[in-house]
């Protein structure tokens, strides 16, 4: 965990993502060190369209922020997690049907070792119980 206290996610603001990993049922995104991994899908917004998993174009749409740098993160109850591009967004605020697991969202990889992770009920998914 953080020790600081501090936002995790909004470390990777300046951040350019360097991959997408589609690894069976989560995500990863990968900023040549840090990694924010999704243990739900993530709604994209990109060209004024919002894209689930399922979506025709939604892994294009992943694929295409490689290479972007965040520009802004936010989090908030109702919200949950939310990476802003350029060019789009990821967002993460599964519905309580999407849940699989005892996790929604992990970030790890920085160099003080620091790390967090998303819970349903907890922090900004507090509306997910």
């Amino acid at each position: 965990m953080d020790p600081l206290g501090d936002s995790l996610l909004a470390r990777l603001v300046g951040l350019e993502l360097a991959s997408v990993v589609f690894v069976r049922d989560y995500l990863q995104f990968d900023f040549d060190g840090p990694r924010l991994t999704c243990y739900v899908w993530p709604t994209v917004q990109a060209d004024g369209i919002t894209r689930s998993l399922g979506d025709a174009g939604y892994r294009d749409t992943l694929c295409a922020f490689i290479s972007q740098t965040v520009v802004s993160t936010k989090e908030a109850v109702g919200l949950g997690l939310v990476v802003r591009f350029g060019i789009g967004a990821v967002s993460i605020h599964p519905a309580l049907e999407e849940l699989t697991g005892p996790e929604i969202a992990m970030i790890s990889g920085f160099p003080d070792r620091s790390w967090d992770v998303w819970r349903p009920g907890e922090d900004v998914f507090a509306d997910l119980e």
